[in-house]
């Protein structure tokens, strides 16, 4: 008898005990399954959280490159990278010598960096003369972090790149290589605040290439995405959000009529994706007004497949290559099953003109302009893979480039959580945005804060300076006869007036903010998702219709950054040094 009573008590016992255990369960969902939400959802399944990852396409890996391989930089400029693929034990390759720097397609014929020296020396001269005042410039900002901590930097802000390069003067031919470099790793030059050019210069200045194109990621950015999916316990595919609720007890997340529950929420989708997302409590003005206004450079990726190479042997495998007769900018590698792949980034203005083309007439229009060139490139075709970000509702581009003004608006404003809301992605990272290292870091800094936020802590709102005082401050300032700035946008003691730094073309018009989303439906009770071992679609009546899939691969910034790049690709990435992003930014 004693014994049974004995028994009985050791059940109840455990069962009180397991009760208490699942109570004591930290929950989080993670929305997004690009390279941050993945890295985040990662961790926090490794530091014991129940974790659900939602994604509203059907595949994972955002944008991913196409590449089938990818640059990555070594542990000292991609830390956060290289961890990871040591992690996964992800194969590499040392990148060739002579693949570290540029390579030129001018009107057909291609140019070395050495090449371009001793064959163009005024175009040599000229875009070695744009480096050393872009140099200048970067120098000029003490602290990436705060790129604005003077008046007088702030007021960069207030100009675009593209104005700042009229002041230089620059021969035709070295302003459009420029023009192509400056677009393809962020966005066209007259659409980039040039604080923010300068800032991610000063991120990459003093860093050798050789650090930068260490090697090659085998199979390009996309086996990085695999490796962590692979790890990852409940991942549901073709589930768009469309809201999430808050309240001091934990978050509702809308997938159709189905709602998942949970402790906290990591965001990791592009800004155009968030606005579609309704938020209760709603975002205040200023988050509102930076979904709507921050600039998005414009990247469509293209690959050519060719039977066998069709161009100089010289330049099979040079790394990037920047063209004068709007192609893009080109990178050449061999293809895994023989043959030679053309990765074509369609940029800036050059991808938007191209927004009127179907996928086969935009493919035509490049092959046409190659054809001129290699008269071998038809006959050669094989087919081609087509990723436009520009035209994806949930991008809306390919990765973030403030515009003029915006970095006085909304700089480090999705740093820190909202209550019970973390946010990841390129966009959130001040130093590698646009790049694989950005996206990757991110995640890890979301992860962290759920973690922060769990056990209590609180995060200030971010604050940004306005940018009319500083503004003001910053025509002052600049005045001064002979400083840096009135020399470096062309003034001189000796030969004229300094003219006072001031914005060449007027800043963006404020942006109206966005009405409040509509509240949010009322929770619907659902247990907490299950952990499954595997990837599954969501119930087709439960979710919205997932957006269009590309017509082509998904490809893995720069990240990053620039060239974590930057960047892939993107990993987030001066322009003369890029990272890759996970765009594939750098390449």
């Amino acid at each position: 008898m004693s014994v049974g009573w004995l028994r009985a008590c050791a059940l109840v016992m455990l069962g009180l005990f397991s009760v208490t255990a699942l109570a004591k369960d930290k929950t989080a969902i993670v929305i997004g399954g690009g390279l941050s939400g993945l890295t985040a959802a990662y961790e926090l399944q490794n530091k014991g959280w129940q974790v659900t990852l939602l994604e509203a396409k059907p595949s994972l890996g955002g944008r991913s490159g196409m590449a089938t391989s990818e640059w990555i930089g070594n542990d000292k400029t991609q830390p956060v990278l290289n961890k990871y693929v040591s992690t996964f034990k992800l194969g590499t390759t040392p990148a060739p010598e002579f693949v570290r720097t540029p390579g030129y397609l001018i009107d057909g014929d291609y140019f070395s960096a050495a090449d371009l020296a001793t064959k163009q020396p005024a175009t040599a001269d000229a875009i070695k003369r744009y480096q050393k005042t872009l140099d200048d410039l970067a120098r000029s900002i003490d602290d990436p972090q705060n790129p604005a901590a003077t008046s007088t930097l702030h007021a960069l802000d207030q100009i675009t790149v593209s104005s700042w390069l009229d002041k230089q003067n620059l021969p035709a031919t070295a302003r459009q290589l420029i023009n192509q470099d400056i677009r393809t790793h962020y966005d066209e030059p007259s659409r980039l605040s040039l604080l923010y050019f300068a800032q991610q210069n000063r991120v990459y200045r003093g860093v050798s290439d050789r650090d930068l194109r260490a090697s090659r990621l085998v199979g390009g950015s996309q086996v990085l995405a695999q490796a962590f999916v692979k790890q990852i316990k409940t991942i549901k595919t073709s589930s768009p959000v469309s809201a999430i609720s808050q309240d001091k007890d934990g978050v509702t997340v809308k997938v159709g009529s189905v709602g998942y529950q949970a402790d906290y929420v990591v965001l990791a989708v592009p800004l155009r994706a968030l606005n579609k997302i309704a938020l209760t409590p709603a975002l205040d003005a200023q988050h509102l007004a930076a979904i709507k206004g921050t600039n998005y450079g414009w990247r469509d990726q293209i690959m050519l497949k060719f039977k066998t190479p069709v161009w100089e042997s010289k330049s099979r495998m040079s790394g990037e290559i920047y063209s004068n007769t709007g192609l893009g900018m080109l990178w050449i590698e061999p293809a895994l099953k023989g043959g030679a792949n053309v990765v074509i980034n369609l940029s800036g203005d050059n991808a938007r003109v191209m927004q009127a083309f179907g996928d086969k007439q935009m493919v035509d229009q490049v092959l046409i302009r190659m054809h001129a060139f290699y008269p071998q490139a038809r006959g050669s075709f094989t087919g081609y893979e087509i990723r436009r970000y520009s035209t994806d509702p949930s991008m809306g581009g390919a990765y973030l480039a403030y515009g003029p003004g915006q970095i006085s608006k909304f700089w480090r404003l999705w740093e820190r959580p909202l209550q019970r809301v973390a946010f990841a992605g390129e966009h959130t990272d001040t130093l590698y945005p646009g790049t694989l290292e950005g996206a990757l870091r991110t995640g890890q800094r979301a992860a962290s804060q759920v973690e922060d936020l769990a056990a209590g802590k609180s995060f200030e709102p971010a604050k940004v300076v306005p940018a009319a005082a500083a503004a003001g401050a910053a025509g002052a300032a600049a005045a001064k006869k002979g400083n840096f700035f009135s020399n470096l946008f062309g003034g001189s003691d000796d030969e004229k007036k300094p003219e006072p730094v001031k914005a060449s073309e007027p800043a963006p018009a404020p942006v109206t903010p966005a009405p409040a989303p509509a509240p949010a439906p009322a929770p619907v009770e659902a247990p907490k998702p299950a952990a499954p071992a595997k990837v599954e679609p969501a119930k087709k009546a439960a979710a919205k219709p997932a957006a269009k899939k590309p017509a082509a691969k998904t490809e893995a910034k720069k990240p990053a950054a620039k060239p974590a790049a930057k960047k892939a690709e993107p990993a987030k990435k001066p322009v003369a040094k890029p990272a890759a992003t996970t765009e594939t930014k750098a390449q």
